[in-house]
């Protein structure tokens, strides 16, 4: 491991903060002080070490022989939000999209209301061009800045992320460092009602105080991936102490003591279940990494 300025972990914990709380260490878990540190570390280190962003881990399952390579997590001074001329947003990618909504509120910037309902941080958004109630990331998005696994430091228009749903072409190892986005003039009070809204909804349909991961299949064409779950009669359908949300059938919670194996494996049952019931085959939509035990 080249020498970075910031904290580096061997075999540091991933479980401690994934929101499934299951899996494996990362080999290497990396917090680069700055973008200049992370930029100096991907270009010393040897290409052939796999390099992995990580946010908060709401949409991630980390498998339970751990992560080879890098694993890097941003640190606070990455998450700082600031309003910009022409209704714009400029945020650190280890910012919420919470914050990152309420200060577009604050501002009277209205279209990026539904970032209050996408529990991740600005990086995994642009990463999987993540959405809710209607809008994705790709929608506001201007441009992203990246380090790139050689270690160079880029700005990217949105264009060249080549977006489609859930979905971008941003090379592995590659990592989003601070992203700008742009909206339209609004009513603060408007803008402020809409995220209360979203925030409701989101209490009154999905699993929030439970160790999950998020919406774990895509929704296929014509069709809502909870939809088809409940169909296949998979609502509550459990394997050890996984198991598929009772509230939400595209959330699967970790009842305590799971592992990732049995996550991933109930997960995959559903597939089956829902292909052989309506010939439907569900892609995921939650990223799975690293080694199985």
């Amino acid at each position: 491991m080249p020498p970075v300025a910031g904290r580096v972990e061997p075999q540091g914990s991933l479980a401690d903060f994934i929101w499934f709380r299951t899996g494996g260490p990362a080999e290497w878990l990396v917090r680069p002080d700055t973008v200049e540190a992370l930029a100096d570390l991907l270009a010393a280190l040897d290409p052939d070490v796999p390099v992995l962003p990580v946010g908060v881990g709401s949409n991630l399952i980390v498998r339970d022989g751990g992560v080879p390579g890098v694993v890097v997590r941003l640190p606070k001074a990455m998450a700082r939000v600031s309003v910009e001329p022409g209704n714009r947003v400029r945020a650190g990618a280890g910012a919420m999209g919470i914050t990152v909504a309420s200060a577009a509120r604050d501002a009277g910037i209205a279209g990026l209301e539904f970032l209050r309902g996408i529990p991740g941080t600005v990086g995994g958004a642009v990463r999987m061009n993540a959405g809710a109630y209607g809008r994705d990331t790709s929608d506001i998005l201007v441009e992203a800045t990246v380090v790139t696994r050689a270690g160079a430091i880029e700005t990217w228009p949105a264009e060249r992320l080549g977006y489609t749903y859930r979905h971008s072409e941003l090379p592995a190892g590659a990592v989003v460092v601070e992203a700008v986005f742009e909206g339209t003039p609004g009513d603060p009070a408007a803008i402020g009602a809409e995220m209360d809204r979203i925030a409701a909804e989101r209490e009154a349909s999905q699993p929030l105080r439970s160790r999950t991961g998020g919406s774990t299949f895509k929704n296929p064409d014509g069709h809502k991936a909870w939809a088809l779950i409940d169909a296949a009669g998979c609502r509550g359908l459990r394997r050890g102490d996984a198991q598929v949300s009772e509230k939400h059938c595209n959330f699967l919670l970790n009842l305590g003591a799971a592992s990732s194996a049995e996550i991933e494996a109930l997960a995959e049952e559903v597939r089956a279940r829902v292909k052989a019931h309506s010939g439907v085959e569900l892609e995921w939509e939650i990223q799975r990494v690293g080694l199985a035990q």
